[in-house]
Parts: C-alpha cells; structure tokens; sequence
C-alpha cells in the first residue's frame, strides 16, 4: 500500500477493523530516504521524502484517528527523531532532515491536540544505526552490519511505549537505549550485528 495514496490509507484502515473489531496502534514507520546535500538532492527526491514522510504520518494519522478516539488504548507512535535544531542535524542532509522533523512535528502538535482525548503521540528514534533494508540501499553498511544494531532493539523500546497508559506518557521524544536502561536494560550487545562492537554508525 502507498501511503501517498488518500484512499487506499483509508481502505486499509477500515479492512483493519472490520478484521480485527478495533485500532489502537498506529506505527508510522513508512520513510522515503535520501543523506545527500542541497545540490544533490532534486526536486523529485525532495517532494518523494516529504510525501512519503511528513505527509504520509500527518495521512496516516489523520485517517486513523475516528478508530483511535473510540480505543481505550490508543498509540501513536511515529518513528522520527527529537527536534534538536542544532545546525549538524541538517547540514549534510537539509531535505531528509525537513522531512523527518515534519514527522516529528507531528507528534509535537498531536500530542498536545488529543491529550484530553486520551491518545497519545510519541517519537521514537535509536541511538545507532540500525540495519534495515533502507539503511543496506543506501550504502549504510557492509553485508554483516558492522557498526549497526539490529531492529529488534527498536521493537522492544516501543513495547514500553506501547503498553504504556496513554494519558501520562504522550507528546514524548525517546531513544531506543535511553528508554531501555531506564526500564533496566543492560545487556545491549544482544542487539549488536557483530558480536564485540563499541563504536556503532550514528
């Protein structure tokens, strides 16, 4: 499914609950990306990224909330960093960066929109690289993951989100390991690629 598609947001959500009876998660994870500067990115990559990202979470949301409002616990979570506007977060990849803050946005504005209604809207963003298929087609790292941790470290930060009471945890920024060692996780080699890292990919 496309999630620049209106419609077929739509249609899916519904097929959902008609299926399953009710919606109360929503992952925005869906992500169009491109880490090149201003004169390598054109328009086309550009209006890909903010579509697909900062359009696709604000449609998805959107689109989803009727079936969230009526949840007794009801997330979203959208996968999209703190909004640090310190210049070295943009300088090499500006577009990429817009994009990804509008997804942040997102969270910012919604959080505090639907507090009363009980649905919370959270951030979530790991630490390190992480070893996914769109980090491997752009060249991120080698065939072993070297400098990366694997995804399951992201899964098992946005459990606690997750089951979690929406009234008092909403409008947050976490990251994957901070959130981890503060519900006492120590054990982060299990998450490493290569056995022994220290120095991972940020």
């Amino acid at each position: 499914m496309g999630i620049r598609d209106e419609a077929a947001v739509e249609a899916a959500l519904k097929k959902c609950v008609e299926v399953f009876g009710s919606l109360d998660v929503l992952i925005n994870n869906a992500s169009a990306i491109s880490i090149t500067g201003t004169l390598e990115t054109p328009m086309k990559k550009y209006d890909l990224m903010n579509t697909v990202n900062a359009r696709g979470t604000y449609l998805c949301t959107r689109a989803a909330l009727p079936y969230l409002l009526k949840s007794p616990h009801a997330h979203v979570l959208n996968i999209s960093p703190p909004l640090n506007m310190h210049a070295r977060w943009f300088q090499s990849h500006t577009g990429y960066t817009i994009a990804k803050y509008g997804m942040s946005m997102c969270t910012l504005g919604m959080s505090a929109e639907f507090a009363d209604d009980g649905v919370a809207v959270n951030s979530l963003w790991p630490a390190t690289a992480i070893a996914t298929a769109a980090l491997n087609a752009i060249g991120g790292f080698d065939a072993e993951g070297t400098g990366c941790r694997t995804p399951e470290i992201m899964a098992d930060a946005a459990a606690y989100i997750l089951y979690s009471c929406p009234k008092r945890t909403t409008g947050q920024f976490f990251v994957d390991e901070v959130l981890l060692r503060e519900h006492g996780v120590r054990d982060f080699e299990k998450y490493s690629c290569v056995p022994g890292t220290t120095r991972f990919l940020v």
